[in-house]
């Protein structure tokens, strides 16, 4: 690399907020390297799921345009998914993290039917700011109540039990200037209405409210009352026991290096028309090594998007997608070194935290370990 352009690099990788997290993924370079170099005795299970801030109006399009959005998922995912199986049989299985803000009924009534196809399964999503406790607990509860109507929550008792997304990244008022949210004590909030983890992160890059913890699953530590409480967590690992708050659920977030103008490469499993997923882009999600600790054969890889806009419905749902599934039961569902298991947010939590109880084997027999089957995916094909 030229030396004249060193600075103007380091000035744009400032700009990606890089530096809240790499001094962490730096420092986790012997971790990631071990396991490189491991035997594993058995066959590795890679745990995959797709988290989609499913935003029908992104963009603020007309209504007409946001119901096609949504019929066009409806027709053409199962088309995506017909032939394509995991080692359970399984298509992929898409997770719906839908805005409460945008609820039309007819935008979840197709998403309804693709639950109850058995392709994926429906969370909660939601942008707000400025609030405080009281006026952003009767949004949730709000939300809840919409999906609700549609049997697309896990209820319990007289809550529910849900997983969810921060619209614009700022889980627990995570920005600096306090916009996206106004809530400090939001993870203690989520916990008492019934969330059981967080899938919101990474937010790299460019953004602020990205934590300097990465590439793991674990329960935040500490004051849940404080301002970004996400900051302070320990890796959870075989044999921690239950928490009584939200269990946080990250994707791969990675610094890879490439032969381009711009040698430096952010990479945080986000899914766009500008960076569809690809063979290479999965190793290194794998290299992340995102795990419940102890339990290093399970391998879980989150990757996001906003699915619903045309361009990024053009790769989810034609080509690209297709051959980046059939690169990856190709090279990681042979049976031997490696199985595949599709799953949804749910799903995946639930297999986490069947590894947090040393529980071992094919994750497929934990799907439904903690948290169960909202009323529309009980009646999937299972």
């Amino acid at each position: 690399m030229d030396p004249a352009r060193a600075p103007r690099l380091l000035e744009g990788l400032l700009r990606k907020e890089i530096h809240l997290w790499i001094g962490a993924w730096l420092k986790d370079a012997p971790r990631r390297k071990a396991l490189r170099e491991r035997t594993f005795s058995g066959p590795r299970h890679l745990i995959f799921a797709t988290c989609d801030h499913y935003e029908p109006l992104h963009g603020k399009p007309s209504h007409e345009t946001g119901r096609a959005r949504v019929q066009r998922w409806r027709t053409d995912y199962p088309k995506l998914a017909k032939d394509l199986r995991d080692a359970n049989g399984r298509p992929p299985r898409h997770s719906f993290f839908f805005p409460g803000e945008e609820y039309h009924r007819e935008f979840l009534e197709p998403l309804r039917e693709l639950v109850e196809l058995g392709y994926g399964e429906a969370e909660v999503h939601l942008h707000h700011d400025r609030d405080t406790r009281e006026s952003v607990r009767e949004k949730f509860v709000e939300t809840l109540e919409l999906l609700a109507r549609h049997d697309l929550v896990v209820r319990e008792g007289e809550g529910y039990r849900w997983a969810f997304i921060h619209g614009n990244w700022s889980l627990a008022n995570g920005r600096r200037d306090g916009m996206h949210c106004g809530v400090d004590d939001e993870l203690e909030l989520l916990y008492e209405l019934g969330c059981y983890a967080d899938f919101t992160f990474p937010s790299a890059p460019d953004d602020e409210c990205q934590p300097a913890i990465l590439n793991s699953i674990y329960y935040p530590d500490g004051d849940l009352s404080k301002k970004r409480a996400y900051e302070h967590g320990t890796a959870a690992k075989v044999g921690d026991a239950k928490r009584e708050r939200v269990l946080l659920i990250e994707g791969p977030l990675a610094m890879s290096l490439r032969r381009a103008k711009n040698p430096f490469r952010v990479e945080s499993a986000s899914l766009q028309a500008s960076d569809p997923p690809t063979k290479k882009r999965l190793d290194t999600w794998i290299e992340q090594g995102v795990s419940v600790r102890g339990r290093e054969e399970w391998v879980f890889v989150k990757v996001h998007t906003h699915g619903a806009p045309e361009k990024n419905a053009d790769v989810l749902l034609g080509d690209p997608a297709r051959r980046f599934h059939e690169d990856l039961l190709r090279h990681y569902n042979d049976g031997t070194r490696w199985q595949t298991h599709y799953v949804t947010a749910r799903e995946m939590f639930n297999v986490a935290r069947a590894a947090m109880d040393g529980k071992d084997g094919s994750p497929a027999a934990y799907f439904d370990y903690e948290i169960p089957r909202s009323p529309a995916s009980a009646r999937a094909p299972r």
